[in-house]
């Protein structure tokens, strides 16, 4: 089993010592071109008069833009640490097993890909971004995970829409994968849907026994501890749907 997750914009900046980030030792070496492309991006257009503009943020966050031009240099902490917010509240990474916390992966617009352990400083960037150079950075990660993510087993989806256009599982891989979705009254809601993708990764990751291998072994596996639905795929070659009651 795999958890995908989304990042948080919430991020913690890091340690005030230590070595910076090692593009070398991330996981999915193969990235690695491809990261140092997207970061020296963000750190021109960061240090650019536009930057929020360009980055979509507002003048409360100007430090943390500042901040976007030091990322080379500036200590690096495991990505289980940087990630704070509602969702990352929930699942709390850093108290995982270490088993557990090998089936996460954390798309990501600066790094592509990261696992829990990959040490990363924190930093300003969203997937919706169009980022002068790479360009619209779906779109820009896109080719490049399809040629590092082949997931051998069952896949949950817990990824916000903006990052699910970064890696669309291909036909054999969406018959293994389920994407969350969040309910309340029957409705599909945005508010609190985070608290509850955060909820049920932990669950699964947490719970005793064997990870589920199936799309409906993972639906049972949810159920244990939510009231959930599996949607079938919508067209030959989608995913799967947990519809989650928020209640």
């Amino acid at each position: 089993m795999l958890v995908l997750l989304p990042p948080s914009e919430t991020k913690w900046a890091g340690p005030d010592r230590g070595r910076p980030v090692a593009l070398e030792r991330l996981s999915h070496p193969d990235l690695t071109a491809a990261r140092a492309t997207v970061l020296d991006a963000l750190a021109a257009v960061s240090a650019r008069p536009d930057a929020a503009a360009v980055l979509g943020t507002g003048p409360a966050l100007a430090d943390v833009v500042a901040a976007n031009t030091t990322l080379r240099a500036r200590p690096a902490a495991p990505a289980a640490d940087v990630y704070r917010g509602v969702l990352f509240d929930a699942l709390d990474l850093p108290s995982l097993p270490a088993a557990a916390a090998r089936r996460v992966l954390v798309v990501s617009a600066l790094w592509g890909l990261l696992h829990p352990r990959d040490r990363v400083p924190g930093y300003r960037l969203s997937m919706g971004t169009d980022l002068p150079g790479p360009g619209p950075l779906a779109r820009f990660w896109r080719p490049h995970l399809e040629r590092v993510l082949h997931p051998a087993g069952v896949v949950l989806d817990c990824r916000s829409a903006a990052y699910a256009a970064a890696w669309v599982p291909d036909a054999a891989t969406a018959g293994r994968t389920a994407a969350v979705r969040v309910r309340r009254g029957g409705a599909v809601v945005s508010h609190d849907a985070k608290r509850v993708r955060g909820l049920v990764a932990r669950h699964l990751l947490t719970r005793p026994g064997r990870p589920p291998r199936t799309v409906a072994a993972l639906h049972a596996a949810v159920a244990e501890a939510f009231a959930v639905e599996l949607v079938p795929p919508a067209r030959r070659g989608a995913s799967w749907t947990l519809d989650v009651d928020a209640a």
